[in-house]
Order: C-alpha cells, then structure tokens, then sequence
C-alpha cells in the first residue's frame, strides 16, 4: 500500500506539474501567434510556428538519448537547480503580483501590444519575414521551456512518458480552445496557474536536489507534498506581509 501511494503520488505529481508549466508556456505562446494570423497571414503564423516546432522535436530526439548517459545524481543535482531557477521566478512573480506590488499578466494586453506592432511593420516590404520571425520567436522561446521541464521532471522521475503526456495534454487543450474562441485566453487564470506551477517547481527542485547529496526524505516521493504545503504557507505569508507593507506605505505616503 506504501509503495502504491508513493508511486501514485509521483505518477500524478509529474503529470500535473508538467501539464500546468507547459499551460502556461503555450497560452503565451499561442497569443502572439493568433496575433501574427489575425493582423497578418495565418500562413506565415503556421510557418513560423511549424519551423519552431521542428528545432524543438529536433532538441528532443537529440538531447533525449545523451541522458541515458548521465548519473542520476549528477543530473537530480544539475535539473534541481536549474528547475529552481524556473520555479522561484514564478513564485516571485506570483507573489508580487498578489500582493500588488506589480501588475497581473494580461493576455489581451499582451494581444492588443503584439497587435499593434505588427500592424506598424505590415507595409513594409519584408512584412511576411517579420511576422513569420514573430510566430517562431513565440513559439521556440516558450516551447523551450516547456521541452526542459519535461525532459527534466520525466528523467529524474523516470515518468518520460506522463510529463511528456502532460504537456501534450496542455499542447491539445490550448489548440482546442484557442480555435474555438480565436482570441486570446484571457480567461485562463494564468497568474494562479504560474502561483501553483512554481509552488510545484520550487519543491520538485529541493526535493531532488536532496536525493542527489544523499538526503532520505521522510515518506520518499510523497514528501513532495509536503514540500508543497510548506512553500505555499510561506508563500502566503510573504503576501500577506507584503499587502500590510503596502497598505502602510500608502497610508504614510503624504496626501
């Protein structure tokens, strides 16, 4: 029963870890591409997009094998940190955000601002290179984050096949919806969705950053949970503390 619970803990933690940051990623992504299809050509959005994709299978096929050859512990150290890195922006960000101190993300802002330049480079004569750059930027820069996370939740945890899943599921659902609506998917709740992906993140990263210097987590994979509860008990209390701070230096600032 033991075993079966840590098992089901990591299966399903990979999977919505992986499905989330790769949400997140694609919604951004997807914007800019319906940005370049709207104000241009869906032609060189599709080309752009397309051409991304295929570095990014490209990075797959290519780095995917070469872990085989890595020490487990070496690449637990080396993916904790740097999977740290990606968790701890966003859990900034988030933070900041829902304490006030920086603005929320806006996917129609972000719409309306991708938009706006694109129209003011449509008459000019390299109009079809630049929206097609656009779409490729969008797609790569995002789907390179989404490959890392996914090749890094599911080598360390040896679930390639349900982080991969994940983001194919987060791929799948965007493209769906994006076509449906064709707008941007504002109404996706993305500054939560960053809160909980770097919550996640953070403690995957401490998580396996312990197992390669040898630590023994109480409960094995289930402490996971665990980690997860205590970053998001801090976490909100760095909100909390950082509303009362701005509520105090509002009420000081001079009238």
């Amino acid at each position: 029963m033991v075993e079966f619970s840590e098992s089901t803990a990591a299966l399903w933690s990979t999977l919505l870890a992986s499905f989330l940051a790769s949400l997140v990623e694609l919604v951004e992504a997807f914007t800019i591409v319906l940005a370049v299809g709207i104000t241009h050509t869906w032609r060189a959005a599709w080309i752009g997009t397309g051409l991304a994709l295929v570095l990014l299978a490209a990075m797959v096929i290519v780095l995917g094998p070469l872990l085989a050859f890595v020490p487990l512990a070496a690449m637990q150290f080396v993916v904790g940190v740097l999977l740290g890195l990606f968790g701890m922006r966003w859990l900034r960000k988030a933070i900041l955000r829902a304490s006030g101190f920086i603005a929320l993300h806006d996917e129609d802002a972000l719409f309306r601002e991708e938009t706006e330049l694109l129209k003011t480079r449509s008459g000019s004569a390299r109009a079809d290179t630049f929206a097609m750059l656009a779409a490729f930027k969008a797609v790569l820069l995002e789907g390179v984050e989404v490959v890392f996370i996914v090749i890094a939740m599911g080598s360390t945890t040896g679930l390639m096949i349900y982080a991969s899943a994940g983001a194919v599921l987060a791929a799948v659902l965007v493209l769906c919806i994006g076509l449906l609506v064709h707008r941007p998917l504002s109404r996706v709740p993305e500054n939560s969705l960053k809160f909980v992906v770097g919550l996640m993140l953070t403690s995957f990263s401490i998580f396996w950053l312990g197992e390669s210097l040898g630590v023994v987590w109480p409960g094995a994979d289930l402490f996971i949970l665990a980690l997860v509860a205590l970053f998001a008990a801090l976490s909100f209390g760095l909100i909390l503390m950082l509303r009362h701070w701005q509520r105090a230096l509002a009420e000081g600032a001079p009238s």
